[in-house]
């Protein structure tokens, strides 16, 4: 029998920080008219701003220059983060109220997390690029978040410039420095759920790179709760927006790959260690430990950076605040533009994403919720996963990557069981994995 899951709502002080912002807003004149994010409304606009401090150990519990953690001048996650998005959902922000949908716990071995979303089904907004193509250019004739009201905009997060935690109401929006933003998803998949856009006034496409992967990790180590998790889509594993961002929520239960068992394939010399998920229906890598938060995230970017530039599509789950990882290589898209996947498994127009590959189904047809199953999750996901040989010829590339990422100087493998090959190997095991022959039908297929 399945368990009923009921939306767990922490205890909030529902936002009043924008409301007088929202009045001088009206006042204004000029712009476009919508008070979006663009150059046309952004002059003269305010946002409230939580300056983080940056960590210099990897446990979250002290801070710059070893000092003792003090408290926040506000509660990071439930009083702010989800306190403005409580009120947003009062104001009626979001093309849906996603604490309606029903949800339950899947019975058996694994706990897969079946969630009912006809909302998002109808009303999100259409993939508008290639997915064949992992690395495309920015298209501002496309939607991208600059073009969202500010009234989506919870607040501006920005590393403190004298290292301690400082939150201020109501902050002049710094158009040079590009300010990173949180803003609500309108498309919510769960509750508290948001987005954060690294650096949103430079347009950045959806690809990783060290700084703003960072920055995603204090965002988790911020938030503190091992129910808060970020998420990262690449383009071809079914991001929906090529503008750079990470989708972060909330959600009371443990995620069944944080369940899965791992085997350990090697440390770092940063004392990063990377183990290999084990019996569960994605193949993928677990990233955790580090000497510094910074060593995690270098040594996790540089993987991203590597599946980018080969062209292969990948999703990451940010877990534990931001200690443990999981990257996942995925070829969903690829066997679906090649006929390869099941009649049954299409049908269910799930597109298998980083929530649904951490085992958080989210189904859009009542049938699918209905008949929800350990053994149909597993059908899903095992789709989604590269095969045995082809996990094995990508963890080399990785590991390249990984090992060349800082002029392989600090991140060369300490006691590794997969060992980097040769520059010479890992451009024919590329050729071989991503032939012209398939990226042309994918084009074809996807194309829009």
């Amino acid at each position: 029998m399945s368990m009923t899951l009921r939306i767990k709502r922490v205890p909030t002080v529902v936002s009043n920080y924008q409301k007088d912002e929202a009045e001088e807003v009206a006042r204004r004149v000029g712009g476009c008219g919508r008070n979006c994010l663009n150059q046309c409304c952004i002059p003269g606009a305010k946002l409230p701003l939580y300056a983080f401090k940056k960590l210099n150990v990897n446990d979250g519990d002290t801070g710059l220059l070893g000092r003792e953690k003090r408290e926040p001048p506000v509660a990071f996650l439930d009083s702010l983060l989800l306190g403005e998005w409580e009120d947003r959902m009062q104001r009626g922000l979001f093309r849906y109220d996603v604490t309606a949908c029903e949800t339950k716990v899947i019975p058996g071995q694994f706990g897969f997390i079946a969630q009912l979303n006809e909302g998002r089904h109808l009303k999100k907004r259409p993939t508008e690029f290639r997915v064949d193509k992992v690395l495309q250019p920015f298209d501002g004739s496309k939607f991208n978040f600059t073009k969202v009201g500010q009234e989506e905009v919870l607040f501006q997060f920005e590393a403190s410039k004298d290292g301690e935690v400082q939150f201020f109401p109501s902050a002049p929006i710094d158009v040079e420095s590009s300010p990173s933003v949180v803003a609500i998803n309108v498309s919510p998949i769960e509750y508290g759920h948001v987005l954060l856009i690294p650096h949103i006034l430079e347009r950045l496409p959806q690809r990783i790179d060290r700084e703003s992967f960072l920055l995603a990790l204090h965002m988790a180590a911020e938030a503190g709760n091992p129910y808060f998790r970020l998420g990262y889509n690449s383009l071809g594993a079914f991001a929906t927006i090529n503008h750079l961002h990470f989708q972060a929520y909330y959600l009371a239960v443990t995620f069944p790959i944080e369940k899965a068992p791992t085997k350990k394939i090697s440390t770092l010399n940063a004392e990063v260690k990377v183990s290999e998920l084990l019996n569960y229906p994605v193949r993928g890598l677990v990233f955790e430990g580090g000497n510094t938060l910074q060593d995690l995230s270098n040594t996790v970017s540089d993987a991203c950076i590597c599946l980018q530039e080969n062209n292969i599509p990948y999703n990451v789950l940010i877990s534990d605040s931001g200690k443990r990882i999981f990257l996942v290589p995925q070829c969903y898209a690829e066997k679906q533009a090649l006929g390869e996947v099941r009649a049954e498994i299409l049908d269910t127009q799930v597109n298998p994403a980083v929530w649904e590959i951490s085992g958080h189904m989210v189904l859009k047809r009542k049938k699918d919720y209905d008949e929800a199953s350990d053994e149909n999750a597993w059908k899903l996901l095992a789709e989604v996963s590269l095969s045995e040989e082809r996990f094995l010829e990508v963890n080399a590339l990785i590991f390249e990557g990984i090992a060349s990422g800082d002029n392989g100087n600090e991140n060369l493998l300490k006691d590794p069981e997969v060992k980097p090959r040769s520059h010479e190997e890992v451009n024919t095991i590329n050729k071989r994995v991503h032939c012209s022959a398939v990226n042309e039908q994918i084009c074809r297929v996807f194309t829009m």
